[in-house]
């Protein structure tokens, strides 16, 4: 289950990195055991969400390195995220994390749910 997957379906700007840094340090989530997931699931305005949290590895995680952020996915849903760019923002119109995702045929306004 240590078996480091060498092409990342998705990558991460530098803002988006130095956040998942901070906050994986802030809530000392390498104490707990625990990584970085990355994933969808069924439900949101447009059909389906993104997953992203710190979460437990499980037995069908596969995992990856992007820029010296390590995260788990499970490998099913790499199908929908391959290409994907994750970004952070910070601004005074919009803050938290931003997924643009080339597989996306449709997504709602929020960005937290889409289509393929």
């Amino acid at each position: 289950m240590d078996n480091l997957t060498m092409e990342a379906p998705v990558s991460f700007t530098e803002r988006a990195v130095q956040e998942i840094r901070r906050i994986a340090q802030d809530d000392h989530i390498a104490e707990k055991g625990q990584w970085l997931r990355i994933g969808v699931k069924g439900g949101g305005c447009s059909g389906m969400t993104y997953i992203l949290g710190f979460d437990q590895r499980e037995e069908k995680d596969e995992l990856f390195e992007v820029n010296g952020v390590s995260f788990v996915m499970n490998g099913a849903h790499g199908i929908y995220l391959q290409g994907m760019e994750i970004d952070w923002e910070d601004g005074l119109n919009s803050r938290g994390f931003v997924f643009k995702n080339p597989n996306a045929s449709k997504t709602c306004g929020c960005g937290s749910s889409f289509a393929v």
